[in-house]
């Protein structure tokens, strides 16, 4: 029971944990808002607003930081992984996406023409983030952080 305990007691852990929970429950919330349309998926999905890769990322450096301090090994560390993943989810992620709208409506045209195709053989188009995205979830994460460690 003392790793449970000290999980759940672990600020850095906790930040990043609620980082990527608030901001899947936000993007739910703010799809089903525009969309008219409510998708559980969206709760695990990853795209839209906020990048809850971001969010958990960054939620996750902060906490470091305000932990071990700005000089810290634990702090770099978690700068560099946060970068990364971001600018992962607005790059390749984002042009996967891309590519992925474009398949599908060569897939629409395919179909179109008397051609059957397999429903799995659509391909997801909500993989990555625009840069706004990703600004809103790293500002989530800091914010969580914030609230979790205190300045």
């Amino acid at each position: 029971m003392d790793f449970i305990t000290d999980v759940f007691q672990n600020r850095i852990f906790v930040s990043a944990a609620l980082g990527w929970l608030i901001a899947q429950v936000l993007k739910t919330l703010i799809h089903f808002i525009i969309n008219k349309k409510f998708l559980m998926e969206r709760m695990v999905g990853s795209g839209g607003m906020p990048s809850s890769h971001s969010s958990t990322v960054c939620a996750m450096a902060a906490a470091a930081g305000m932990e071990y301090g700005g000089g810290s090994f634990e702090f770099a560390v978690t700068v560099m992984l946060a970068i990364i993943v971001m600018y992962d989810a607005m790059g390749v992620r984002r042009e996967t996406g891309k590519q992925g709208r474009v398949l599908n409506e060569m897939l629409e045209i395919f179909l179109n023409m008397g051609n059957e195709i397999s429903p799995e053989a659509k391909l997801k188009e909500l993989v990555g983030h625009t840069p706004l995205q990703v600004l809103m979830g790293a500002i989530l994460g800091i914010i969580i952080a914030v609230a979790i460690n205190g300045i």
